[in-house]
């Protein structure tokens, strides 16, 4: 039901991939989607998230978000009270879960070594150009070397076909991007793992996790709009134990 980072991240830092294995949603969605905005029954959905609430442990919801393709990142001090327009959320604060939704976009989870402060973001391409990694970043108090980043279930390089406009937008922010595209006809194939990785390495960090999962290739534990179109999402969660 779950995947669970393999980074040296402190024991206080609990972080978490969901698949759809498990949940109540029946086909298309079959499994644990957790998206309500994606056509699903809405009861089967508040199940599934209330059993992914009770299968963690966790005394409050997760924050979510209403995810909107932007580099927007929430700091949050406090369990919220709605569903803000954002891609990601950082916190300082023991008890507060962070949570990215996605199917094919790439999860990012970040933490600093001391355990006492997190991150996920919702990085799909666009957010990505946008530099919904850096807005991240720029939230932690603590330099770069002190900061784990893993990169959670997205769309492999052998899968992601984007136009030569998406290229051009990541190369003239990043020229070293150009390696992060194959030709693929008249397209290209990207890599979000890749691109991601070049990103956080030009500010600086080097402790990077993760990136070997293709939600695309793996029907049985991934939700992947690509592939299927009318689908669920999972979901990627970090937080601070109390």
């Amino acid at each position: 039901m779950f995947i669970f980072p393999d980074w040296p991240a402190p024991a206080n830092v609990k972080a978490v991939t969901t698949t759809r294995l498990g949940g109540v949603s029946q086909q298309p969605y079959q499994g644990l989607n957790l998206g309500l905005h994606v056509g699903d029954n809405a009861k089967h959905v508040q199940r599934n998230r209330m059993l992914l609430q009770q299968e963690l442990g966790l005394a409050d919801s997760p924050a979510w978000l209403n995810q909107i393709h932007s580099n927007s990142v929430l700091e949050l001090n406090a369990s919220l009270s709605v569903v803000p327009d954002a891609d990601g959320s950082y916190t300082q604060v023991a008890g507060i879960t962070c949570i990215a939704m996605t199917a094919d976009c790439l999860p990012v989870l970040f933490c600093d070594k001391a355990g006492s402060q997190v991150a996920a973001v919702h990085a799909g391409w666009r957010g990505l150009a946008d530099g919904i990694i850096e807005a991240a970043l720029d939230k932690f108090t603590v330099p770069a070397e002190q900061i784990l980043v893993w990169l959670g279930p997205a769309i492999g390089p052998d899968a992601f076909e984007v136009g030569s406009e998406v290229r051009e937008q990541f190369m003239v922010a990043l020229p070293q991007a150009e390696q992060a595209f194959k030709p693929h006809g008249e397209k290209w194939l990207a890599d979000l793992y890749l691109l991601a990785r070049q990103r956080l390495q030009q500010r600086g960090i080097t402790d990077i996790y993760g990136g070997e999962y293709c939600t695309f290739g793996d029907p049985e534990l991934f939700y992947s709009y690509r592939r299927d179109g009318v689908t669920g999402r999972q979901a990627s969660l970090i937080w601070l134990e109390r």
